[in-house]
């Protein structure tokens, strides 16, 4: 299993966001931790480049590129991207 967190210092991103804005979960499932990170639980790199898709797709679809909700999602987006195995699966496919 793989469990990319996504910090809330320096983040728009809180669970209480992620739950406010009703955001895609991934397909394993989101964890809130104790300092409220969001922890995005996926089954592999595979399953993790596929659900950051999706959100770039929501993204895109939102006008408002200064929402809270926009914010949030990019800040996923970008924990997706570049966490080492994620980068490390791209590089080697």
């Amino acid at each position: 299993m793989l469990r990319i967190t996504v910090p809330s210092s320096g983040s728009s991103l809180t669970f209480s966001t992620f739950e406010k804005y009703g955001l895609p979960a991934p397909p394993n499932g989101v964890d809130a931790e104790v300092n409220d990170d969001v922890v995005l639980k996926f089954e592999d790199e595979e399953e993790a480049i596929a659900y950051a898709e999706q959100l770039e797709m929501l993204s895109n679809g939102l006008d408002d590129k200064s929402s809270p909700q926009y914010l949030a999602i990019g800040d996923m987006i970008m924990a997706i991207r570049n966490d080492e195995f994620v980068v490390n699966y791209n590089e080697e496919n």
